[in-house]
């Protein structure tokens, strides 16, 4: 089987931040990425040590966000660094991954 050397990277954001539709619309409009998924917490804490969690009586939400989307490294380096300022600090993981490709 043949594999393709990728980059993964996680965007960990929360709902009220607003960060949410900005980051979308770069990575689709500005970055032109093949995908992206977006996983919505059911709970979770960051810096605040706060932790959120939804419940159904909640009528406004804070849950935690992730952005996820993979591409080729140096593509993906590049859309890191143009997110750098938008994004708060150490919340942009990445690492490499292998996506298996046809024969």
């Amino acid at each position: 089987m043949k594999t393709l050397e990728v980059t993964v990277v996680r965007i960990y954001l929360n709902e009220q931040s607003g960060q949410l539709e900005s980051v979308l619309r770069h990575l689709h409009d500005g970055e032109k990425l093949r995908g992206v998924t977006v996983f919505r917490g059911i709970s979770g804490f960051g810096d605040s040590g706060e932790i959120l969690s939804a419940r159904l009586m909640d009528l406004s939400l804070n849950l935690p966000v992730v952005v996820e989307f993979f591409d080729e490294p140096a593509k993906v380096t590049e859309i890191i660094e143009h997110l750098g300022g938008s994004v708060k600090p150490d919340h942009i993981l990445h690492w490499t991954a292998h996506v298996n490709q046809p024969d």
